[in-house]
């Protein structure tokens, strides 16, 4: 830890250090696998300060990283979960191997699309993920039915559906086809299915959904399934955070992070294979057969 760091929960602290979530290092605290100086903890309810140590399993914590984002291109029929219990492809498939400890920020429904942004921090995904924050989300949408005036007069004044108030939602119409109308929406509260339930109850059927910004950050011309993290100085500038500096002996240059497409393994083993058969002069290699 830190000499400047200030004092905090046990379980935000295992959290911020990659190690599992913070609903799962209080399940580890409850199972008596963690101690604060050599004291084995009844209870989450502990602040650790700066010189204190701290072990899982006898183990000490990894130091905490600094906050990184990420954006992904999620497709539709993907579930923004870890695990779903009907077997669905979840966004952690897309995800290629190497990457620390991820969660979303916010969520898109299965069959929304677009811009899910992931961070390795908890504190900046709670933080992100309140209307205070100032961020706004922006959707493109396409409805089945006529859009009027009145209708986009009442989502910028907001509506109540079912009892829930959603707030003013910013919206403009975009084109008509047929039966079919595009919206370009933006809104900062993204309560569970907002979008979707306000527009039916205008009447109004969303059968496509796609996320295209959230805050200062935009889905731009990201691939469908693809991952790119973004830079660490964006992201100090945007969270207000002080860059990293880099460690002695280590060089401050990094290049710039590249989209990481799908099916990005195979084409690196198709090069791979390429590569050591130009070497053997074009010959396929002999390998033995492995006995089942």
């Amino acid at each position: 830890m830190s000499e400047t760091a200030k004092p905090e929960r046990v379980a935000k602290l295992i959290a911020r250090a990659g190690l599992c979530s913070r609903r799962d290092a209080e399940r580890l605290i409850a199972e008596g696998r963690v101690a604060v100086d050599g004291r084995v903890l009844e209870g989450p309810g502990v602040n650790v300060g700066p010189e204190q140590r701290v072990t899982v399993d006898g183990e000490p914590l990894p130091a905490p990283e600094p906050p990184r984002l990420w954006r992904l291109h999620k497709p539709a029929g993907v579930v923004t979960t870890a695990r779903d219990p009907q077997g669905r492809r979840t966004i952690y498939d897309l995800l290629p191997e190497g990457l620390p400890r991820v969660m979303p920020i916010g969520r898109l429904d299965l069959n929304s699309e677009g811009l899910l942004l992931l961070t390795n921090d908890g504190a900046v995904k709670r933080r992100l993920e309140l209307p205070a924050s100032g961020w706004r989300r922006r959707y493109r949408v396409r409805v089945f039915g006529r859009v009027g005036p009145r209708d986009l007069d009442a989502l910028g004044r907001g509506v109540t559906v079912e009892g829930v108030d959603y707030g003013p939602i910013e919206a403009t119409l975009d084109s008509q086809q047929g039966a079919n109308s595009w919206l370009t929406l933006s809104l900062s509260e993204g309560k569970n299915r907002e979008i979707r339930r306000v527009c039916a109850h205008l009447g109004l059927k969303v059968n496509r959904l796609i996320r295209t910004g959230y805050g200062p950050f935009t889905l731009g011309q990201l691939e469908r399934g693809a991952l790119a993290e973004v830079p660490s100085r964006t992201v100090a500038g945007q969270l207000g955070l002080e860059p990293k500096k880099p460690r002695k002996g280590a060089g401050a240059a990094k290049a710039k992070p590249r989209p990481i497409k799908p099916g990005y393994k195979k084409a690196a083993q198709r090069r791979k294979a390429a590569a050591a058969s130009s070497k053997s002069g074009g010959k396929p290699r002999a390998h033995r057969r492995r006995s089942l």
